[in-house]
């Protein structure tokens, strides 16, 4: 058995990750179309939201409010290989987060799927962003900004209680 480092194993199963989200959209878009993929990715995304916000919970997370979320979704972002900036409100009423790099948008320009890259951001980062703020309060609400893979610099997540 080879002997690993822990980095090793951690980007073993990042790499996987990523490889088997990718391989089984293209698998379902050839059999059913693009339009049924993305639909379908749309729910399997909502569901994966609820377990990531919901294991970082777990783990020792702060459990509710924006603080709670500020905590669990940058240790989410971080884990997942983004570059960004969190910025939460003194009043802890808004949290607006900016990303310089995404990970996923830079895997489409890879996988030469860059022209798809804006229609699958938006619909994906809508609904499992607004999971993740719904897993800290009923009353957190999500706003999706300017999006790098809709050709901006950066993407804009905003969360409101």
């Amino acid at each position: 058995m080879l002997k690993l480092t822990d980095e090793q194993v951690a980007e073993y199963f990042k790499r996987s990750y990523t490889a088997v989200d990718g391989l089984w959209f293209m698998k379902v878009e050839e059999k059913y179309g693009f339009d049924t993929a993305l639909d379908i990715d749309d729910e399997v995304w909502k569901v994966m939201a609820k377990i990531q916000a919901r294991k970082l919970k777990f783990m020792g997370g702060p459990t509710g409010g924006l603080y709670g979320l500020h905590e669990c979704l940058t240790t989410k972002l971080t884990l997942d290989g983004f570059t960004f900036e969190a910025e939460l409100s003194d009043d802890t009423n808004s949290l607006r987060i900016t990303l310089s790099e995404c990970p996923w948008h830079n895997v489409m320009i890879k996988s030469e799927r860059e022209h798809l890259s804006g229609k699958v951001g938006t619909r994906i980062c809508t609904s499992e962003y607004k999971v993740w703020g719904a897993e800290f309060g009923d009353h957190i609400t999500f706003e999706l900004g300017d999006q790098i893979c809709q050709g901006h610099q950066c993407c804009n997540l905003i969360f409101r209680a």
